[in-house]
């Protein structure tokens, strides 16, 4: 049976969106590859905005999600004690924090991202006995009140419908050319006449996906960690996008030598493309009472099996490797196109599978796109006027397929910008 897109303009909310973006029915995927119900292929650089960073379908986590529940394995079971949630803990630490030298509990608190972020600025507040928290222009946090509280997109702040409180909003790393923002939000903490009090927290993506993959330097992320640990102040790292290999390393923050206090993690981590997300804690911050920050599906076990699953990848060293080989690949190609194209009047932006161009003409990455779409390549936009046409690739896609996926990139560019200027 096919199906046009109907149905969906007729029974589902305004509030749709990829589906304007991408209009068509799709039916199937496999690793980086789509089919719609025509049978046409797509490659996929949009990774479900970053939820799929193994691809679609891994075999292996395919296998043993079946097998699970063919056998009857528990699905729900909220926070109690299950064999699937014992297993995912185990490797998590074993192949994650121990390696890494990490200390940190556990939290579940709910399938998504902003759960995790709601969890974390609940956590601080109780934590410092503190009501406000800083956050950083551009930032993206999730779409509940607290988390919309701490974003910073108009559009999206405006659909809370109340004041969005308790929030000081300070420049990210190079919002303002030639200044040290850091310097800036250091004078406003020790001025007691700045008006802003010492804050709960700090929450920060080191790479802003939907702001407009901004990076952070590593430089800069020091001093922020730096900045907290002077005056008390919880570092939290909201690494829902950013984590799971996205920009190289398992955390986003490794190459920065940072360990902050909380870190929110959702999107990929259940490896599958299954609600998931995780709250890690310093033993000192782990607070709450029980029950105190809850949700009925945080135990999900179908995903906790994918993601015990997925863990597999980061059990050597080569995987990473392949990851930083690849990354090379795409900024070396946006760079080139940067150069080839002047008429992109772009930027080459981002770290590791999380990159762009951020374009200085009105509307055209967001052409591009489109036009990408109809060659058979799935890609989105972001930034506050949709300049940057970003690049989220599955993390274990092929060098062929990249270079397949880049070649028709460049088709849609050039074929947006007519023809490229030559010396």
């Amino acid at each position: 049976m096919t199906h046009n897109l109907n149905i969906f303009e007729n029974m589902e909310s305004e509030v749709r969106s990829y589906v304007r973006s991408f209009p068509t029915v799709f039916t199937k995927a496999k690793g980086y590859k789509m089919w719609d119900e025509a049978g046409k292929e797509y490659i996929d650089f949009f990774s479900g905005a970053g939820a799929l960073n193994y691809g679609h379908n891994d075999t292996v986590m395919q296998k043993k999600l079946v097998e699970y529940i063919t056998s009857d394995g528990i699905t729900h079971s909220l926070d109690m004690a299950s064999s699937a949630k014992a297993e995912f803990l185990t490797k998590f630490n074993e192949t994650i924090l121990n390696p890494r030298d990490m200390d940190y509990k556990i939290m579940f608190p709910g399938p998504t991202g902003t759960n995790t972020v709601e969890s974390a600025l609940k956590l601080a507040r109780k934590v410092t006995g503190r009501t406000d928290v800083i956050s950083f222009t551009n930032g993206f946090h999730g779409m509940t009140i607290g988390s919309l509280s701490v974003t910073g997109n108009s559009m999206k702040r405006k659909g809370a419908g109340i004041p969005l409180q308790n929030v000081v909003t300070m420049p990210y790393d190079n919002y303002v050319d030639d200044q040290d923002s850091l310097d800036y939000l250091e004078r406003f903490l020790d001025d007691s006449g700045s008006g802003v009090a010492i804050p709960a927290a700090m929450i920060l993506e080191t790479v802003q996906g939907e702001g407009g993959i901004n990076a952070a330097s590593f430089e800069w992320l020091q001093k922020v960690e730096s900045i907290c640990k002077r005056w008390g102040i919880l570092l939290i790292i909201d690494d829902v996008q950013a984590g799971v290999g996205r920009t190289g390393t398992f955390f986003s923050f490794e190459p920065a030598g940072i360990k902050p206090d909380i870190i929110c993690m959702s999107k990929s981590l259940s490896g599958y493309g299954l609600p998931f997300a995780i709250t890690l804690i310093k033993p000192e911050h782990d607070k709450f009472a029980p029950g105190e920050h809850n949700g009925t599906f945080r135990g999900n076990n179908h995903a906790f099996i994918t993601a015990t699953s997925a863990l597999s990848y980061w059990e050597n060293e080569q995987f990473e490797k392949d990851i930083k080989v690849k990354s090379d690949i795409m900024m070396n190609f946006l760079e080139e196109m940067v150069e080839k194209y002047p008429e992109l009047k772009g930027e080459a932006r981002g770290r590791g599978f999380m990159v762009g161009i951020a374009s200085d003409v009105d509307g055209l990455s967001n052409k591009i796109a489109a036009k990408a779409f109809e060659l058979g390549l799935i890609m989105e936009t972001s930034g506050p006027k949709d300049e940057v046409f970003k690049l989220f690739p599955p993390l274990t896609i092929d060098e062929d397929g990249l270079k397949q996926g880049l070649a028709i990139l460049e088709e849609s560019i050039k074929a947006t910008v007519k023809e490229p200027v030559t010396n």
